[in-house]
Order: structure tokens, then sequence, then C-alpha cells
């Protein structure tokens, strides 16, 4: 896909984009099932959006269908919508969007891997959906399982869609026939054939001393033989090469800060943070499993939202106050 990068000045303040994959319940570790569509744990969803209303963080929950359809679901999340403490998007999971026409299995659960006409009548109906439950049409998208594909870019301007946020930077999903975002940067993109549609790729990358080295470096690394070996060790410990992505699901705080740090440094200045909303319940994610867990998980995002907003004077906005942001930086230019 052909991507017009965008870059801004050194002395921008740091902006912090929170952005929730909330979605029915399911199994992590069991294959995709479509009939794993249940909502309770959105009656505890009040969790993450009171700590949001602490920071006056805005999220955007992008919604699949089984959350854009239940009434479980949809009375909190259209409360806080109303209110303007939250802004809603969509997320495509494919296995529990109708129409069900395409075989169940790892491979079609990357909707960019589907035909385009089946891409783009699931995107639909979920974006009909959304406008029936929450009476305004969502401008945000993150394919599920980051699955964004070749005809998805013109779905989206079709559907008229502004932001997208499927860039899992640098994760290559291709072992299953996933995108690969090993080789996509940090900034933020246009895209499309109108150049209209922002690209907000969600935050992750390399920190420490060889970080520069990025993914090519990094898979050396990590290959089985050198995992066995002193020097592969000895660069884990010292922290001279990390891998980590800007959620709290698998990373602790300081390494949230580390990464985030290193990106300053070299001169990346928007962040997407994000979750997925069964984490706000324990047993909904392999991330939470108990309440003490769940405090912890919390108390990461509250101390990480801290450090960005006090200690780099950072500013939130939503995925769509970021596009309006850069389409005004742009016209000044």
């Amino acid at each position: 896909m052909n991507r017009e990068l965008i870059s801004l000045p050194p002395e921008a303040r740091p902006i912090l984009a929170v952005v929730i994959h909330t979605e029915e319940e399911f199994d992590w570790n069991r294959p995709h099932d479509r009939y794993s569509t249940g909502v309770e744990h959105m009656q505890h969803i009040g969790r993450a959006q009171s700590l949001f209303d602490e920071f006056d963080i805005v999220p955007n929950y992008v919604i699949d269908y089984p959350i854009a359809s239940k009434e479980a679901a949809i009375l909190p999340l259209k409360s806080y919508a109303d209110s303007g403490r939250a802004l809603i998007g969509a997320h495509l999971h494919p296995w529990v969007s109708p129409p069900h026409m395409e075989t169940v299995n790892a491979f079609n659960s990357y909707p960019g891997n589907l035909p385009r006409q089946l891409e783009t009548e699931k995107l639909r109906l979920l974006t009909e959906q959304i406008i029936e439950s929450f009476d305004m049409h969502p401008l945000t998208y993150l394919a599920g399982r980051y699955g964004f594909g070749p005809n998805t870019a013109e779905i989206l301007e079709e559907l008229n869609y502004e932001v997208d946020i499927s860039p899992a930077v640098p994760i290559n999903f291709s072992a299953d026939g996933g995108p690969d975002y090993s080789g996509y940067s940090n900034h933020p993109y246009w895209f499309g054939k109108q150049r209209k549609l922002l690209g907000l790729p969600g935050t992750g990358g390399y920190a420490g001393d060889l970080h520069r080295g990025g993914t090519p470096l990094y898979n050396r690394l990590t290959r089985t033989w050198m995992r066995r070996s002193r020097l592969s060790g000895l660069v884990a410990r010292l922290r001279l090469m990390e891998r980590i992505r800007l959620s709290p699901e698998d990373y602790s705080e300081p390494e949230m800060r580390r990464i985030t740090k290193t990106l300053v440094r070299d001169g990346v200045r928007i962040f997407v943070f994000s979750f997925h909303s069964p984490s706000i319940h324990p047993g909904g994610t392999p991330y939470v499993q108990s309440e003490a867990d769940l405090k912890r998980f919390l108390d990461k995002c509250r101390r990480y939202f801290y450090y960005f907003l006090n200690t780099l004077n950072g500013i939130p906005m939503t995925p769509v106050e970021i596009r309006r942001y850069l389409e005004s930086v742009s016209s000044t230019e």
C-alpha cells in the first residue's frame, strides 16, 4: 500500500490516543467460534471508563457486531458517547459478523483475506448496526486481528470512514495468513485514492541501545540457536534490544515508558495505547485472570497515563481529533 508518511516538528507535544478493542468474550486458546458472542463483561466497562475520565481521556471504543447489537453493551457505551466521554468506531471480527458465508478458520479471521464483496458486506452491516444502535456514523476502523487487506482502503472510502487504526507495529502475522507490519514505522500517514484516509498505527517497536537494528536484527537475535546462546541472554538481560507494544496486556509500565522514550527521541509524536475490553473483567483474557491481576492492570494504565500526560507534557486526543489536527497542520505549511 502506498503511504504518505506524516512527521511532526520536534517541538510538537506528544499526543496519546486510547483505543479499546471492544469485542465479545471467547476462549483465546481455542479456535474461533461463531457462537461465542457473550458480552457480559461490558457490565464492568465502567472500571476502565472511570480511569479514562480521571485523566480527561476520551477513549475510542472500536466495537464489533456482538457489542453493537446487544443491549448490555450498547447501554453503557451510548451513555459515554452521548456525553462526549467516548468515541465509537468499528472493529470487524468476521467470524461473528453477518453475513456468515465463509468457513471459520485462522486465514478467514483476518477480514482483509475475505473476498472483496464479503469484506464489504460484513463491514457495511456492522456500520449500519452501529448507526442504528448509537445514532452516529463510525469514522474509525480497526480490523479484527489487525487484518487490513488489499481491498480494505477502498471499502473504507466507500463507507465514509476517515481513520484506520489496524496496523500493529512491528508485528508480522504472516505465519497464519495475516499482514506483516514489521516494516511499518509509528508515524501516521495519508493513504487511499484521495489521500484522505489517515493511517494511525498501533504503537510498538524496539527499545535499547541496539533498537535501530529494527526487525532484521531482532529476528536474528531471537532465532532458536541464538536464544540458546549466552549472547542472546546477555542482550535480554542488559535490555539492549526489546520488542515492546504500547499496551498493558503483556507489557509492564516501565516497558511502556521505555518504548515511549525511545520513540520520542526518534521523532515520533503520536502514540496509540490499546487493550481488549474483556481484560477489564477477570477471566476475560489471558492477561487478567483474577481481581489482583485486574488491580495491577488498571494501575499500569494509571501510572502510564500520568507519565505521558504529566512527565512528558503530552495531550490526549481521539483518532478523529488527531486527523483534524493533522489536516490543520498540513493546511498551514
